[in-house]
């Protein structure tokens, strides 16, 4: 909107005149029909900020807080657990470790598997502590940086520790605790990383620390969890972590 003129010249008298009036207050000649509006401080400004109109949200999800993104469901690590899980119902059922693909002494060619043997457990003991740690650190692991990050992770933790321990000859190699260290010491290198950076989660390590503790010592308690299959895995989490911190989304 223009700015009004500071003042105006009376054609009949040739006085200077305020703008606002419609007689020249000297001679009483006519300046003009009518005064222009006076705006009011912060008018226009309060007009134009009505006239924008607020953001609209999409439509809720049923499971959705406004504001809130809701929890993904971690899918992969659902699917890790219940592969297990499964096999472990199979052996109950009465086949064999062997036949369901662990390794128990040097696999040879069949190097399938060293994908399989994180899966088999012949301790449900063993195998509580190492899934709830999978379970843990996979669904965090997961909704951070997606369903392929811990499958990739289980499989270089898991199956990478079973090769350590047939190439250090620490057989048998059953269970997931490589894998479930690899799975913690990814999320934790990552986490501390992203500390360093200022990006401090404020996350309880202590209880982190705990757990590697006891997944360090499962071989103490199951002659079958491979010490060199634990720290092999342990390694390849660290390693996934430094490329998840350095690429992370």
């Amino acid at each position: 909107m223009s700015e009004p003129d500071l003042f105006v010249v009376c054609k009949n008298c040739s006085s200077e005149v305020s703008p606002y009036v419609t007689e020249c207050p000297y001679c009483g000649q006519r300046v003009r029909k009518r005064a222009p509006k006076i705006e009011r401080r912060g008018e226009e400004a309060g007009q134009k900020q009505r006239r924008v109109r607020a953001p609209s949200l999409g439509r809720i999800r049923r499971d959705e807080i406004p504001g809130i993104a809701p929890d993904t469901r971690p899918l992969a690590t659902i699917v890790l657990l219940a592969l297990s899980l499964a096999a472990t119902v199979v052996w109950s059922a009465g086949v064999t470790l062997d036949d369901l693909g662990a390794v128990l002494i040097d696999p040879g060619d069949e190097a399938w598997r060293l994908i399989t043997t994180p899966f088999i457990h012949d301790n449900l003991g063993y195998q509580f502590v190492a899934l709830l740690s999978l379970g843990i650190f996979g669904v965090m692991l997961e909704r951070r940086f997606g369903l392929v990050t811990p499958i990739a992770i289980f499989a270089l933790a898991g199956a990478g520790g079973a090769a350590a321990a047939v190439a250090l000859d620490d057989l048998p190699a059953l269970g997931a605790n490589g894998a479930a260290l690899g799975m913690l010491v990814a999320w934790l290198v990552e986490d501390r990383l992203a500390a360093r950076r200022g990006d401090d989660r404020e996350n309880d390590l202590l209880g982190v620390y705990v757990i590697a503790i006891v997944l360090l010592l499962l071989p103490l308690a199951d002659e079958d969890a491979s010490v060199a299959a634990g720290l092999a895995g342990a390694l390849g989490g660290a390693g996934a972590g430094l490329i998840l911190g350095v690429f992370r989304r």
